[in-house]
């Protein structure tokens, strides 16, 4: 009975409005971090655009940003278990964004 009461406590009702559910389209990923947060921009940029757009900004304790990474680790071996491994091209060189939230940066 009390592992029964500890499941109906564990469950989260998430609800996913229709226009979210449509998603956004990213091709990079700039991500910056403070001593606390971890911050990733999703960006959207179109071949011979000089302007690139943040489509989505995610604001993670990192504690939260360690668990997606774990998530995203786990589920890229799913993918490539049931699809092959996914090729990966040449990283271009990093863009030069003035976009310093006073701690690293990386771009995926």
């Amino acid at each position: 009975m009390e592992n029964e009461n500890k499941n109906q406590q564990a469950q989260i009702n998430i609800e996913l409005s229709e226009e979210i559910s449509e998603g956004i389209y990213s091709n990079l990923a700039v991500i910056t971090h403070s001593h606390s947060e971890f911050i990733v921009d999703f960006i959207t940029i179109m071949p011979g655009t000089p302007k690139a757009k943040v489509r989505s900004r995610i604001i993670l304790t990192p504690e939260h940003a360690k668990r997606l990474s774990v998530a995203l680790k786990d589920n890229i071996a799913k993918f490539e278990a049931q699809n092959g491994e996914i090729k990966q091209t040449d990283i271009p060189p990093s863009p030069s964004f003035p976009m310093n939230f006073g701690g690293q940066q990386g771009f995926a």
